[in-house]
C-alpha cells in the first residue's frame, strides 16, 4: 500500500497546484481578497504531500519491494542501506519526483516566511510557482510514474549502475536539484513582478536570498560532481565537457550574472531589466539541462531517460515555460521604468561588463552542446570536444578574472579610472612578479593559457583581499567577507587548473608484481596482485608500495566486478599531499603477466576544488550576512515602533 499511498499523494498534490493556479489567477485579475487567503494554505499542502509521496519511495527501495518497477529495475536486496536510498533519486523517475518535492517545498516555503513583496506580487509569484510545478505533475503521472507496478515481480532486482553506486549519489544530485529549483523560484519572483509592475528594490531583496541560495548549492553540487567523475571514472580527468556537464555548468553561468545583477538592483536599485532577463535565462538554462538528461537525444553516464515520448513532452514544457516567459518579458517589460543611473567607471559597469563575458561564455558553451545535436539530426555526426571549448572560453574566461579583480575596488555610482589604477597596482606589480618567476623557472613546460591563468590566479588572489584592506576586520560585515572569499575561491580554482593544465606527468606501464617504477620523482613498487571482496562486488587490487624519499605508503587501485547489473568498472586510488595528487589506475593484464598501470602526478590539482568550497562558503556567509542584517534591521525598527 505505501506505493499506492505515495502515488495518491502526487495526484493530490498535483491537484492542490491547480487549485493554487486558479486561485492565485481569479483571485488577482477579480480583486477577490477571499481567494487569494487561500494560495498559501494550497501552497503548504502541496508541499507536504510532495515530501509524504518522496518519503513512500525511499521507504520503497528500503523494504526492496520488487513489485514497484522503479525498484526492480534501480536496485538489489544485497545493496548497502545507503545506496538504497541514493538509488531512489539516482534514476529518471526518482530523480524528477526529487524535482518536485524540493519545488513543493520551496513553494511552501515562499509562502510561510515572504513578507517582504507586496502582497499582490506574492500571490503572482506562487501562482508562477504552480504553473511551473503542474508541468512536471503531469510529467511524472502520464510519463513517468515513480509508483507503477510490476506484475509478477521478480525475485530480486536488476540493481543500480555501478557508476552511481558511490557516496557522490548522496551527495551530488540533491544538490544539483535544490539548485535548479531554487533558480525556478527566483523565475517566479521575476514573473509575479512583472504581472504586478514591482520591479524595484524590494522584490530583488526578496527574491536575492533564492537566487544567492540557488547559486551556492549549484556551486557545492558542480564541484562535488567534478571531483567524483575524477576519481570514479579512473580518466585522470576533472572536467570533460560532457553534454550533461554542461547542462550543470550553463545554469551556474547564468546564476552568477543573475546574483551578481540582483544584488545591484537590491542595494543600488539599478540594471532592472537585466535581473528579469537572466532570471529567464538562468530557468531556461535549467529546463535545457532538464531535456538534454531526460530526453533520450546523449548517450552519457549521466543521462537518465533513452525513451524519445518522454523527451518530447520535456521539450513542450520548455517550450511553454520559456516562449511563455519570454512573450511576457517582451509584453512587460516596456513597463519597467529606467533604474539609477551610473557613470561609465563604476563597480555597476564592471557588473555589467561581467554579466555580458558570463553571458558570451554561457553562449559559447551552449552552442558547442547543442550544435553536435542538431547536425546529427540533418544526418552528419559532428563532434565538440575539449579544445574547441577551451580555446574559445578560456580567453574569455580569463577576461572575465580580470574584471572581477577590478570590480570589488571601484565605487558605486561613479569612480575614477587613475583611482581604480592606483587601487589595482599592488595587484599589478605581484601579477609581473608572478610572470617574470615562471617565465624564468618554467617556461619551457608551460601553454600560454596556463601561464595567463597562474598570472591572474595570482592576480585575483591578492586583488580579492583589496575590500578588507584599513578596514576593522572584526566589524567588517559577514556579507563583505562572503565577497572575499568568493572572489579568493575563484583565483584558488583557477590556479589549480592551470597547474594542472600546465605540470600534469602522465605514465602508461605493463608491469609484474616485484617491480619497480619511476615518474615525477615518486617510486611505486608493485607489490603484488590479490582478489578482494565487497558488499556487492569482487575485485582484483593491485597493492602499490609509493614513496618520495619518505616511508612508503600503500595504494590499492582496483579493477572490480558487478553482479547485479555485470559491470566491471576502474577503482582509481589516490595518494594527497599538500602539492599534489598521485593518481593511480589499474588497467587489465596482457602477456607476461604483466598489467597495464596508469600513473599521474597532478601539481596542486586538489586547489579546484578547494576553490569550489571557498566559493560555496563565501555565497554561504553572504546569504547569511545578508538575512542577518534584515532581521537586525526589523528587530530595530520593531523596537523603536514599541
Amino acid at each position: 500500500m505505501i506505493a499506492e499511498f505515495g502515488l495518491t499523494a502526487l495526484w493530490l498534490a498535483a491537484a492542490l497546484a491547480l487549485l493554487q493556479l486558479f486561485l492565485a489567477c481569479v483571485g488577482l485579475m477579480g480583486g477577490k481578497a477571499e481567494l487569494l487567503d487561500a494560495v498559501r494554505p494550497a501552497a503548504v499542502g502541496q508541499g507536504l504531500l510532495t515530501a509524504a509521496a518522496f518519503a513512500a519511495l525511499i521507504s520503497l527501495f528500503l523494504r526492496s519491494d520488487m513489485s514497484v518497477l522503479l525498484v526492480a529495475m534501480n536496485s538489489h536486496s544485497a545493496k548497502p542501506w545507503l545506496y538504497k536510498i541514493a538509488g531512489s533519486w539516482g534514476n529518471h523517475e526518482g530523480s524528477m519526483l526529487l524535482w518536485v518535492t524540493v519545488m513543493g517545498v520551496a513553494g511552501a516555503a515562499v509562502a510561510l516566511f515572504e513578507r517582504a513583496l507586496r502582497r499582490d506580487t506574492h500571490m503572482a509569484t506562487l501562482g508562477a510557482q504552480a504553473a511551473i510545478s503542474l508541468g512536471f505533475y503531469a510529467f511524472l503521472l502520464f510519463s513517468s510514474n515513480p509508483f507503477a507496478r510490476i506484475d509478477p515481480p521478480p525475485p530480486d532486482g536488476q540493481g543500480l549502475n555501478p557508476l552511481l553506486q558511490d557516496p557522490g549519489l548522496a551527495f551530488h544530485p540533491p544538490t544539483l536539484y535544490l539548485g535548479y529549483v531554487g533558480l525556478s523560484v527566483a523565475f517566479s519572483f521575476a514573473v509575479g513582478a512583472l504581472l504586478t509592475r514591482t520591479v524595484d528594490a524590494a522584490f530583488a531583496r526578496a527574491m536575492r536570498p533564492w537566487v544567492l541560495a540557488a547559486w551556492v548549492l549549484l556551486t557545492l553540487g558542480i564541484t562535488a560532481g567534478s571531483y567524483w567523475a575524477y576519481y570514479e571514472l579512473g580518466w585522470g580527468g576533472w572536467w570533460f565537457w560532457d553534454p550533461v556537464e554542461n547542462a550543470s555548468l550553463m545554469p551556474w553561468l547564468a546564476a552568477t550574472a543573475l546574483l551578481h545583477s540582483v544584488t545591484v538592483l537590491a542595494t543600488r536599485d539599478g540594471l532592472r531589466a537585466w535581473t528579469i532577463m537572466l532570471a529567464v535565462v538562468a530557468f531556461s538554462m535549467s529546463m535545457v539541462g532538464t531535456f538534454l538528461v531526460r530526453s533520450g537525444i546523449l548517450t552519457s553516464v549521466h543521462a537518465f531517460a533513452v525513451d524519445p515520448e518522454r523527451g518530447s513532452f520535456i521539450l513542450v514544457l520548455l517550450a511553454i515555460y520559456i516562449g511563455g516567459a519570454l512573450a511576457l518579458f517582451g509584453w512587460r517589460i516596456g513597463s519597467v521604468r529606467e533604474g539609477a543611473p551610473f557613470e561609465l567607471v563604476s563597480r555597476e559597469t564592471l557588473l555589467v561588463v561581467n554579466n555580458l563575458l558570463l553571458s558570451v561564455i554561457l553562449g559559447v558553451v551552449l552552442i558547442g552542446t547543442l550544435y553536435p545535436l542538431m547536425t546529427e539530426a540533418f544526418g552528419h555526426k559532428v563532434s565538440v570536444g575539449a579544445p574547441y571549448f577551451d580555446r574559445i572560453a578560456g580567453p574569455i574566461g580569463l577576461t572575465l578574472m580580470v574584471a572581477m579583480a577590478a570590480g570589488p575596488v571601484t565605487r558605486w555610482r561613479r569612480d575614477r579610472a587613475g583611482a581604480v589604477a592606483k587601487r589595482l597596482s599592488v595587484p599589478a606589480a605581484v601579477a609581473l612578479l608572478a610572470a617574470a618567476a615562471i617565465g624564468i623557472f618554467a617556461w619551457s613546460r608551460i601553454g600560454l593559457l596556463p601561464y595567463l591563468g597562474l598570472i591572474i590566479a595570482i592576480a585575483v588572489g591578492v586583488a580579492s583581499l583589496a575590500p578588507l584592506w584599513k578596514r576593522k576586520l572584526l566589524r567588517t560585515p559577514l556579507f563583505t567577507w562572503g565577497m572575499v572569499i568568493a572572489h579568493l575561491g575563484c583565483a584558488v580554482s583557477l590556479g589549480g587548473m592551470a597547474c594542472d593544465s600546465a605540470f600534469t606527468v602522465e605514465k602508461l606501464v605493463a608491469a609484474r608484481p616485484g617491480e619497480t617504477i619511476r615518474t615525477a620523482g615518486w617510486t611505486l613498487r608493485f607489490v603484488q596482485i590479490r582478489p578482494v571482496a565487497g558488499d556487492n562486488w569482487t575485485a582484483l587490487q593491485a597493492d602499490m608500495a609509493v614513496d618520495r624519499g619518505g616511508a612508503p605508503v600503500l595504494m590499492r587501485p582496483q579493477s572490480r566486478f558487478f553482479t547485479s547489473p555485470p559491470t566491471t568498472t576502474s577503482e582509481a586510488a589516490l595518494l594527497t599531499r599538500w602539492n599534489g595528487q598521485l593518481y593511480v589506475v589499474l588497467g587489465e593484464e596482457v602477456e607476461g603477466g604483466r598489467w597495464q598501470l596508469r600513473i599521474w602526478w597532478k601539481p596542486f590539482v586538489t586547489l579546484i576544488w578547494l576553490g569550489g568550497a571557498l566559493i560555496a562558503l563565501g555565497g554561504a556567509l553572504a546569504l547569511v550576512g545578508r538575512e542577518r542584517r534584515g532581521w537586525l534591521m526589523k528587530w530595530r525598527s520593531r523596537s523603536m515602533a514599541v
